[in-house]
């Protein structure tokens, strides 16, 4: 049975924290979970320490006892207007071609991404690699095991502002916890919601959040373009409170509760009922009035999407359509209006691909995409790591193998030559052959004027 690991998503509109471990079928069991409202959280960014601490805490006790173990390390999502992405080739020469590429050469040409001099202010989160080139041969995916001199790679590489990150570590840490790792958000949800063969067909997500709308494409197994924008489901509430005249708390329960994004589908005879302050008549709202008003809404942020689609250049490659999920694919009829807008299939993301049977039930929600698939990454890099750790210790095992055995052979080479048996009668007559030796040797080296 696998370890138990922690997952921790810091969102505008709520913070979770995941408990869970794979079972013996490779399923993921939630064991802890705590879900506190998120209030010092605007965009995706932290804007108030301490009432971020505080929401971490509590979403983190309450995790601990459904759990009945102490959490430590955590997995912790980011998101926010700032993160940005670029493409980078990078280059690395072996020095013999007969020997055959290792995954430290991956490692090595990988390292030397972060090496790239970035706007001030601007960190790397995630280097991932794309296609590999081994000497003039293009398109490799997987070149270990492969010889060759010259090892390339084209590079997504992701970034953010460093205030920002240090912001989430500052929280994370004043909260008593260590982050294990930073993960894109956007990516985390892919983890959670679409398939392998989705993602080798080619497909967007589109996860609708709270304070933003996080998009990444993937086409041939491989993650190829992110982005971040500083919109999401609030925008939508805030429409309402104006459009409707109404409290905010209020808005976003009628946007919960009778929300529809595809006003053709909205009943104009259809009144709800919303309850006036004090001293006041209740106020009334035609459905058909409130769809337009989030239908509106909703088309400019898949206007931003479908255009950042075009700056992919992947907007004719995607054959598993578009996925939506978060909080905003809970409006009615949402995917409807995706295929609308945009002309491509589409269908709402569940976190359910890859929960065991027992977990679904809690789960069955595209509103917990991110908290799941940052589980899943982090359970991933924990199996990842342990993988490593088997392989060098299986490398020095065999290091001190072969020492072991070089050792003995030198010791074998440096022993003496045993000593010949040599018996009386052979030992006597060398004797007397050295004594005759001897003297013919004297006899030719005295001197001829010498007197004898």
């Amino acid at each position: 049975m696998n370890e138990i690991t922690v997952a921790l998503d810091i969102g505008t509109t709520k913070i979770c924290a995941l408990a869970g471990r794979l079972n013996e079928y490779g399923r993921l069991e939630v064991l802890g979970f705590g879900r506190v409202d998120s209030t010092g959280v605007m965009r995706g960014v932290v804007s108030n320490i301490e009432k971020t601490v505080l929401a971490i805490k509590e979403a983190v006790a309450i995790a601990e006892r459904n759990l009945g173990t102490k959490i430590e390390n955590v997995n912790v999502g980011i998101a926010g207007q700032h993160i940005d992405n670029l493409q980078h080739r990078g280059l690395i020469t072996r020095n013999h071609r007969q020997d055959e590429i290792t995954q430290e050469d991956l490692n090595h040409l990988k390292d030397e991404m972060y090496k790239l001099v970035l706007p001030a202010g601007d960190e790397i989160i995630h280097v991932i690699p794309q296609e590999y080139t081994v000497d003039n041969e293009e398109g490799i995916v997987d070149p270990i095991g492969m010889n060759g001199v010259r090892l390339q790679a084209n590079f997504h590489i992701i970034t953010g502002h460093t205030t920002a990150m240090g912001n989430i570590y500052r929280c994370v840490e004043k909260a008593g916890l260590k982050v294990a790792q930073l993960t894109l958000e956007p990516i985390a949800s892919a983890a959670a919601v679409l398939s392998k063969e989705e993602k080798e067909a080619g497909v967007m997500l589109m996860d609708i959040g709270g304070g933003t709308t996080d998009i990444s494409i993937f086409k041939d197994g491989l993650l190829r373009h992110t982005k971040v924008f500083p919109f999401g489901g609030n925008i939508i509430t805030s429409d309402i409170k104006k459009g409707c005249q109404i409290m905010p708390g209020q808005a976003e329960t009628i946007k919960i509760n009778f929300g529809i994004a595809l006003k053709e589908s909205a009943d104009e005879y259809k009144i709800i009922s919303i309850p006036g302050l004090r001293g006041r008549e209740p106020k009334e709202i035609r459905e058909d009035k409130l769809a337009r008003i989030i239908n509106a809404r909703v088309k400019e942020i898949i206007d931003h999407v479908v255009y950042e689609l075009g700056v992919s250049g992947y907007a004719d490659e995607l054959i598993g359509g578009i996925v939506v999920t978060g909080g905003g694919a809970l409006l009615r009829d949402i995917d409807k209006l995706i295929e609308k807008e945009t002309g491509m299939v589409c269908r709402v993301g569940i976190p359910t691909e890859y929960l065991a049977q027992r977990s679904i039930q809690n789960f069955n929600s595209p509103i917990y995409s991110t908290g799941v698939g940052l589980l899943l990454q982090y359970i991933e890099l924990e199996n990842a790591r342990a993988a490593n750790s088997t392989e060098k210790e299986e490398e020095i095992s065999a290091m001190e193998l072969n020492e072991d055995v070089l050792a003995q052979e030198k010791v074998e080479e440096e022993a003496p030559e045993p000593l010949e048996e040599v018996s009386l009668e052979q030992e006597a007559e060398g004797n007397v052959r050295n004594k005759f030796y001897n003297r013919i040797k004297t006899w030719f080296e005295i001197d001829p004027n010498s007197e004898m």
